[in-house]
């Protein structure tokens, strides 16, 4: 993928929901330093267009129906925020067998029915896509648990 904005927005989306997954369904904190890194403002009080980029991609997700949030904090977090259900039972529901294939590179078929079960959700395969720190695999993840084969478009 040649835009780097696109592939920073996946991983930026990417590790905010896996955060709002793992605590779920307690509402946190979500900070922008915690996703892209930490950022210190220019001499006018200006975060980096990153900082702004990672904070822009946490209230599209709320725009876009994956998360709620009470209020933001400054520029700095969005306070008390939580996943959406239709958010949680899309990270919790089977990924596709080629999805799980390309991510997977033992199939897992020894291991008992409700561990196989388990590794076979979306949270998992993007779980997995952040510990490969490849940009293109969670970038395919990203697009295949939210943008691709949904009946809702």
């Amino acid at each position: 993928m040649a835009d780097i904005h696109i592939e920073e927005f996946y991983k930026d989306a990417a590790i905010a929901l896996v955060q709002l997954y793992n605590a779920f369904p307690r509402r946190v904190n979500l900070f922008v330093e915690d996703i892209a890194g930490a950022d210190e403002p220019d001499e006018f009080g200006l975060h980096s267009k990153r900082h702004m980029a990672c904070f822009g991609t946490l209230l599209w997700l709320a725009e876009e129906g994956l998360l709620r949030y009470v209020d933001t904090i400054r520029q700095e977090a969005l306070d008390q925020a939580v996943l959406t259900q239709r958010a949680f039972v899309r990270l919790s529901s089977p990924a596709s067998p080629d999805l799980l294939e390309e991510n997977h590179s033992d199939s897992g078929q020894d291991l008992p029915p409700a561990i196989r079960e388990d590794f076979s959700t979306h949270i998992h395969t993007l779980r997995n896509a952040l510990r490969s720190g490849s940009s293109a695999k969670i970038s395919r993840v990203m697009q295949a648990t939210f943008f691709h084969d949904r009946s809702d478009h």
